[in-house]
């Protein structure tokens, strides 16, 4: 590789011209025409591109600075030279020698690659290599704060050992590694928020077979090609791209861009202005342009979605939504001695969705008391059986069996409601989500294919998943993919209640304390445990006689446990 500067061009007739905004770093891997800084005239904002591929090793300017054509702002290692060869001599005047040329550079280049590409990985033998560790997907979840570091400088850990640990808003994970090896440097600290494809920690890695095998082969080769040239440094982004880039799966949405940590965003100075005049992040925004460029048509439809999103009931807990005013409160403090604390990530986030489904869902309650005489014989009847199985047997394994029969036979309550396309998603599975009060705030873990579970298995999945939340030790995919939730209050009392939908499901069960209650059966009242049911419903996805239909065939279905058993 050469090293070459990178000088103002010709600024159009302007003399000196002050830089506004410095776009790379040191270290920074850039292609031919990426920008490298902005700078700022009289008349307009200019952004001064890379006159080739390669990797910034210097900046010399800094924002302020007044430059001029020919002044150099920089230093960088060219990338996709042949050594030495008559091209690194002229690096200055390459950036105006013409279109010819720069196509001649650019079809060497591919060459280059596709000639890498063909060379087989030699075998591994063994040794170690460098690799930064980063933060894996984390089911959804994004900028959770880290509680405890796991491990130190100089650990000698396995693979699959936990580096971190994290706390989401409803449980705590570990981060595993996912190589064998020692640490190096670690690159987070506790409290700090960490997000998929952050820089967690720095390792020496002992390559001994196993997982990462092609990989290290690689850079084996690699690493001799470079003994073998006396250089030592390894290779650059810009050259390894034609040989390991691989198509990335479209975003979710036209306008929307997942944040990627570090990356470059390229927009021209206008539209960095209109971004900041909407206050947008141009790193949220997926660029249309030539090489993802964001353009201005990019920044006025992102903002444009952002407000629907927001009109359509994107609210915040304690803020007005849907047109609705903000509580304002009074200072209480006038009144008497009082403490404030701060609320905790669950708690909020509980309250968000609270208010967002209650916002969105037009929520109707149908009651109704199940007869639960015979099932509770029943199941008091199977005290030893479950003794036996170390496992407890109480109501809710029936209730779990009952609601999904009850989604089997009336589908309409197994949906969601898609209203940007106007379709109704109709799924084609069971999970059932169970309410479950914990110190830190209710949490609701998900049962997988109901439909398909004895009791007992039913008995022992819902007590382990009640006891993980407790100690919230829930993995984010244990509470995911509900089309339905039971919540009881059964524990406690009460003889009713009206619980909230938990969106995008349309319907929940909620359960209260069972009572005896006299009940006629045509020829006299007889003393029957009567378990009172509140069934909360989507008004949007779910009519009423429908609901009527629903929590009268859990009360038969609890009534005549015979049917849960077939």
């Amino acid at each position: 590789m050469s090293e070459q500067e990178i000088k103002v061009p010709d600024l159009g007739g302007a003399d000196e011209v002050e830089v506004i905004e410095i776009l790379v770093s040191k270290g920074d891997s850039v292609e031919e025409e990426d920008p490298i800084l902005t700078v700022e005239s009289d008349k307009a904002s200019v952004e001064l591109p890379s006159p080739g591929a390669g990797k910034i090793t210097k900046i010399t300017v800094k924002v302020g600075d007044k430059v001029k054509e020919g002044d150099v702002v920089g230093m960088m290692e060219a990338s996709g030279d042949a050594g030495g060869s008559d091209d690194d001599k002229g690096a200055g005047e390459e950036a105006s020698s013409g279109k010819d040329e720069k196509a001649e550079d650019t079809s060497e280049d591919k060459a280059e690659d596709k000639a890498e590409e063909k060379k087989p990985a030699p075998k591994k033998s063994g040794g170690s290599r460098k690799e930064t560790v980063k933060v894996p997907a984390l089911d959804g979840f994004d900028n959770v704060p880290v509680i405890e570091i796991n491990v130190s400088e100089g650990d000698e850990i396995e693979a699959d050992d936990p580096l971190v640990t994290v706390e989401s808003d409803k449980a705590t994970m570990e981060i595993p590694s996912p190589y064998a090896g020692k640490i190096g440097k670690i690159l987070v600290s506790e409290g700090d928020k960490i997000s998929e494809g952050l820089d967690l920690v720095e390792m020496t890695v002992v390559e001994g077979g196993g997982e990462g095998a092609e990989e290290s082969g690689e850079e084996d080769a690699s690493s001799e090609s470079a003994k073998s040239s006396g250089d030592d440094k390894p290779e650059s982004k810009a050259e390894s791209k034609g040989k390991s880039e691989e198509p990335k799966p479209e975003p979710s949405s036209a306008t929307y861009e997942p944040p990627t940590p570090g990356a470059k965003v390229h927009a021209g100075p206008a539209v960095r202005k209109l971004a900041r005049e909407f206050g947008a992040d141009l790193a949220r925004i997926k660029g249309s342009g030539p090489k993802n460029r964001i353009l201005k048509d990019d920044v006025q439809a992102y903002v444009k979605s952002q407000l629907q999103q927001t009109q359509q009931g994107s609210t915040v807990a304690g803020g007005g939504g849907a047109g609705i005013p903000g509580v304002k409160l009074p200072d209480f403090s006038q009144f008497g001695e009082i403490e404030r604390e701060s609320m905790s990530r669950m708690m909020f986030a509980t309250a968000n969705n609270m208010q967002r489904s209650w916002l969105n869902v037009p929520h109707v309650t149908q009651f109704e008391d199940a007869d639960i005489t015979d099932m509770e014989d029943f199941r008091k009847s199977q005290k030893a059986a479950g003794e036996k199985k170390g496992v407890k047997m109480t109501p809710l394994p029936f209730l779990l069996k009952a609601c999904a029969t009850a989604l089997a036979e009336l589908p309409q309550f197994n949906v969601s409601l898609d209203m940007d396309r106007k379709e109704v998603v109709r799924k084609q599975y069971i999970h059932i989500g169970i309410a479950v009060d914990t110190p830190n705030g209710l949490m609701v873990p998900v049962i997988r294919d109901v439909d398909k579970k004895g009791l007992w298995e039913l008995a022992a999945e819902s007590a382990e998943l009640a006891q993980k939340a407790r100690d919230k030790q829930l993995k984010p995919a244990e509470m995911q993919g509900a089309c339905f939730t039971i919540t009881s209050l059964g524990g406690i009392g009460g003889t009713a209640f009206t619980p909230i939908v938990n969106t995008p499901e349309v319907a929940i069960l909620g359960v209260s304390k069972a009572a005896m209650k006299p009940v006629w059966d045509g020829k006299g009242f007889q003393p029957r445990l009567m378990l009172p049911l509140s069934l909360s419903y989507d008004h949007r996805a779910v009519n009423g006689a429908d609901a009527a239909r629903f929590t009268s065939l859990l009360g038969q279905l609890l009534g005549d446990i015979r049917s849960l058993l077939l």
